[in-house]
């Protein structure tokens, strides 16, 4: 089958290799020249595990990408993954992913101009991959009915929310647990269900297909990411109330988890959530139910639970030193491992918090750190986790990378500060041994 995905971000861009990798003849279309050579050549522009190998294998082949529209009339199918960038208020930016629908309306009416290149009675699917809100789903359809012009009985806009996660993104589209259709029709439906059956064939599992309308179908991304994200701030909150009763909440969740009715996964508590999606989605669905006149107390919650984690991490360090003018460890700089993405990162309040304290801040990450370098130019970045501990009074671990596990003596190249027992290590996410000779604190434990 023929696919055009425009957008080759991180969901466009995982989409387009792993379709191709399926059997599928795919064209990505992005408006950066830099992202389409890159693409061309068999590279991500993005950290992300196997996605590399993906685009090495099918570049230039399944898989090519280009700045046109001009393939989109002779696609099967034209998925839009096209950011939607939060405002202030925290709802989304639809312009960009509008522009790329209305555009996408321009190629079709094109190609149904030029003596029958698009069949009379011929239909074109275009799917919004992009994560929106319902309202925004009508105005998506608007403004490609508005750049189909004539053509326009002829398209039809369906939507198939992406459930990724960043750092196992490529296996999870390749095992994913359920897939989502919003569809108007029944042709459109069976044309989702077609692309995907390779995909369905290749794995052993039973996945589940949820058929609905366009609308619903985005709704349940807003509400699986919401759901999560409340998650991670329940067990958050219950940690901050074992750690004032001296209480260990790993503990106390390890046998919570063996409810099934709740389940083990989410309930490690720390220093919170981060990323492009639980923060920029939870935010969205906040404000279009206040368009819509409704409140969603839990949900606002949940955010300031989250938002409050990391000033308690750098309160756990105010108890034991006064770290201004003192070099000061920030191990992990991504929101989590396994992606290089510090979009949201627990790690940025840290290191604006770490610096109000006149702190000399040294951050590592093994592969963020770019990244971090264009949000905090002026602090050290280290090139590994022991050069980052050498000579530091206090360290902060804000990312659960493997690595930070096995750091072992690395400590003992730490100074130990003013008025403290030993140097001073809080970690938010659980990954330090307690060690003699360290003055170690958990955030929830």
């Amino acid at each position: 089958m023929q696919v055009t995905v425009v957008g080759s971000g991180y969901v466009g861009t995982t989409l387009a290799a792993c379709l191709a990798d399926v059997g599928h003849d795919v064209t990505a279309v992005d408006i950066d020249p830099d992202v389409v050579a890159a693409v061309n050549d068999g590279r991500a522009t993005i950290h992300e595990p196997g996605l590399d190998d993906l685009l090495a294998d099918h570049a230039n082949d399944r898989l090519r990408a280009t700045t046109e529209y001009d393939g989109v009339p002779d696609a099967a199918v034209t998925f839009l993954a096209i950011g939607t960038p939060s405002r202030e208020d925290g709802s989304i930016d639809l312009g960009p992913l509008t522009a790329a629908a209305e555009m996408t309306g321009e190629a079709i009416a094109a190609a149904s101009e030029d003596d029958g290149a698009t069949p009379e009675g011929d239909r074109h699917l275009v799917v919004v991959k992009s994560t929106v809100t319902p309202p925004g789903v009508r105005e998506i359809r608007e403004a490609l009915r508005a750049g189909a012009g004539e053509a326009a009985d002829r398209v039809e806009l369906a939507t198939n929310p992406e459930f990724l996660r960043e750092g196992s993104a490529v296996d999870d589209f390749q095992h994913p647990d359920k897939l989502v259709f919003g569809t108007e029709s029944g042709w459109a439906a069976e044309r989702l269900e077609t692309l995907y059956d390779p995909l369905l064939a290749s794995t052993d599992a039973d996945v589940p297909i949820v058929r609905t309308d366009p609308e619903t179908a985005v709704m349940i991304k807003y509400a699986n990411n919401a759901f999560l994200a409340s998650k991670i701030s329940l067990a958050n909150d219950l940690g901050n109330i074992c750690k004032r009763f001296g209480i260990d909440a790993y503990e106390v969740m390890d046998a919570v988890g063996l409810d099934d009715r709740i389940g083990a996964k989410f309930l490690r508590s720390g220093v919170g959530y981060g990323g492009s999606c639980f923060p920029k989605d939870v935010d969205a669905i906040r404000a279009a139910s206040r368009e819509a006149g409704y409140e969603p107390a839990l949900l606002d919650a949940a955010v300031a639970v989250n938002d409050g984690q990391p000033e308690r991490m750098l309160d756990l360090l105010d108890s034991h030193v006064d770290v201004a003018g003192e070099r000061v460890a920030v191990l992990g700089l991504a929101f989590k491992p396994g992606t290089d993405d510090v979009r949201n990162s627990r790690a940025i309040p840290i290191v604006e918090g770490l610096r109000e304290r006149g702190s000399e801040v040294v951050g590592y990450d093994p592969v963020a750190a770019e990244n971090a370098r264009e949000l905090f130019p002026g602090i050290e970045y280290a090139d590994s986790a022991d050069a980052a501990l050498d000579g530091a009074a206090a360290a902060l671990v804000v990312t659960d990378w493997d690595e930070f596990a096995a750091l072992g003596d690395a400590f003992d190249a730490m100074t130990i500060p003013n008025g403290a027992d030993g140097p001073v290590v809080i970690d938010g996410r659980r990954v330090i041994e307690r060690r003699e000779g360290l003055t170690y604190e958990g955030l929830t434990w």
